[in-house]
């Protein structure tokens, strides 16, 4: 019985890549928010990651992969996830939750940055207001969710929407899959010797 249940998350984890596979236009957002991301880097900004829950440790995961490494050696690219502890403490108990992650992209955001925002629903509140914050800042926001026409879509220049079904974990799978496919684009334009043929 047990093996069953393991065949059958790993054929559901299977179905879902797939799909996002065959989405020529998903694929198109993938590639452009690489772009962006590494046209950020070499026009000195900055990329802030936010979200909820595993989210946030996807988007703390997204940052560290940046400003460390992640295959082969290269300069750090300056990425923040909005996860500092006292920050989160603070604004939640002055301003309410909801606006966790919206202050910190208002105090340190600028004209040209991108703000990655992270959200399996589409609908987190702190989520849709960073990036509402950043959009009146002039900040990029690259939205990756996993349901179209959601208010964090609505608000974001490009959105990568992954097909992972009815439950969050699917989602999420695929989230780490894009994660580190736009490390790996914004290393091949800034450290292409890392991936030159042996």
């Amino acid at each position: 019985m047990s093996r069953e249940v393991v065949r059958a998350a790993l054929r559901q984890a299977h179905a879902a890549l797939e799909a996002l596979l065959a989405d020529e236009a998903m694929l198109a957002n993938i590639e452009r928010a690489g772009a962006l991301l590494a046209a950020t880097f070499v026009a000195g900004g900055k990329v802030y990651s936010c979200g909820n829950g595993g989210s946030m440790c996807d988007a703390m995961h997204f940052a560290e992969e940046l400003t460390g490494r992640y295959r082969d050696d290269r300069p750090g690219y300056a990425a923040t996830a909005i996860a500092d502890a006292s920050h989160l403490s603070c604004v939640g108990n002055d301003y309410g939750y909801e606006q966790v992650f919206a202050r910190y992209v208002q105090a340190h955001g600028r004209s040209g940055d991108v703000l990655l925002a992270i959200t399996t629903s589409g609908t987190s509140k702190n989520v849709v207001a960073a990036a509402k914050k950043a959009r009146e800042l002039g900040v990029n926001v690259i939205a990756l969710t996993g349901k179209p026409d959601t208010p964090i879509t609505e608000l974001a220049d490009i959105a990568i929407v992954t097909p992972g079904g009815k439950y969050a974990d699917r989602v999420q799978e695929l989230h780490i899959k894009v994660i580190h496919i736009l490390i790996e684009l914004v290393e091949r334009k800034l450290a292409p010797g890392n991936y030159e043929e042996a």
